[in-house]
């Protein structure tokens, strides 16, 4: 991976709700994907990229849906549909930023990430997704989003690359 310019790249971080981070996930458990959303948010921060947390909210709002960290100055989108662009100004958001390349993680892969990495391709965002930092509901869902959606609308990366390309 090349390293990233921040002047032009934004990480989004979808529904990092106590609610759904508690959901039985695969492959990887609710608190190690927010561990590498907030070491993403960290690094993709100090480096003066914008960080844009997008929570969903429903009619009941169940317990739970309380974002399991403090978003602090992050740009907090809230969505009422599947993916994070419909009717939220995300996309004014990121070009109001001059975002070219967008950075994705969240709960969960088939769900609420792949709709909004899709919407952003849709938009002609670069994507990348970042495979450690999301998670799905069944093995199957996440492997096939990672191997054969995700590369076909942009490219998938680790944790670890995105942070080596930051440094």
């Amino acid at each position: 991976m090349t390293e990233i310019d921040p002047a032009t790249s934004a990480l989004v971080l979808i529904d990092l709700q106590q609610r759904i981070l508690a959901l039985p996930t695969t492959p990887y458990r609710g608190e190690e994907v927010l561990a590498n959303a907030l070491r993403l948010r960290k690094a993709f921060r100090a480096a003066g990229a914008p960080v844009v947390v997008v929570q969903v909210s429903r009619p009941d709002n169940p317990p739970g849906s309380e974002l399991a960290f403090d978003p602090e100055d992050d740009k907090v989108v809230t969505k009422y549909t599947i993916g994070g662009f419909a009717g939220t100004g995300l996309d004014e958001y990121l070009r109001g930023q001059g975002v070219r390349t967008v950075y994705f993680g969240g709960i969960a892969t088939e769900f609420g990430v792949e709709s909004t990495l899709r919407a952003a391709a849709d938009h002609g965002y670069d994507t990348v997704a970042v495979s450690d930092a999301m998670t799905a509901l069944s093995d199957l869902s996440h492997e096939n989003a990672i191997t054969k959606i995700f590369p076909r609308l942009g490219t998938v990366v680790t944790t670890e690359e995105v942070l080596a390309a930051l440094a």
